[in-house]
């Protein structure tokens, strides 16, 4: 977490969020790249999870945009859609999760390559960590 926020809320947790859609991004072309004979349904599946998590990687820009642009006057209505939107970053990273899960369990590429339970352990953990963070962050009073 970039620190120099101090407690300010919501640019804290929206870096946080920035930050970690980037690396879910990412993630998904690691396992792909990891695992050349990885099975279509689940290259298939990591390409749309890299265009959902830039996707909301976009969002999560734009609110950030938004929120230095009001000057520390974050209406009350910005800061509602702002929670809001980190409460699907987290969902969304919880479908995420499960589906690494999967594909480790069910892939036999996956199953068949060391290297490759050990990276998505590590990206499940990452993940996990995001998902913590934030939580903290947003229930914080």
């Amino acid at each position: 977490m970039q620190y120099y926020y101090g407690s300010q809320m919501p640019l804290r947790v929206l870096d946080e969020a920035e930050f970690w859609k980037m690396q879910e991004s990412e993630h998904t072309v690691v396992m792909r790249e990891l695992m050349p004979n990885l099975e279509q349904e689940y290259v298939d599946a990591l390409k749309h999870w890299e265009e959902v998590l830039n996707t909301t990687h976009q969002h999560v820009k734009r609110f950030i945009e938004s929120v230095i642009r009001s000057n520390n006057k974050v209406a009350p209505a910005l800061y509602q859609q702002v929670l809001d939107l980190v409460s699907f970053c987290l969902q969304e990273s919880v479908a995420f999760i499960q589906f690494c899960r999967q594909v480790k369990t069910e892939s036999e590429a996956a199953a068949n390559n060391q290297t490759a339970k050990v990276v998505i352990n590590h990206i499940v953990d990452e993940s996990e960590y995001f998902i913590g963070i934030a939580q903290t962050i947003l229930y914080e009073k």
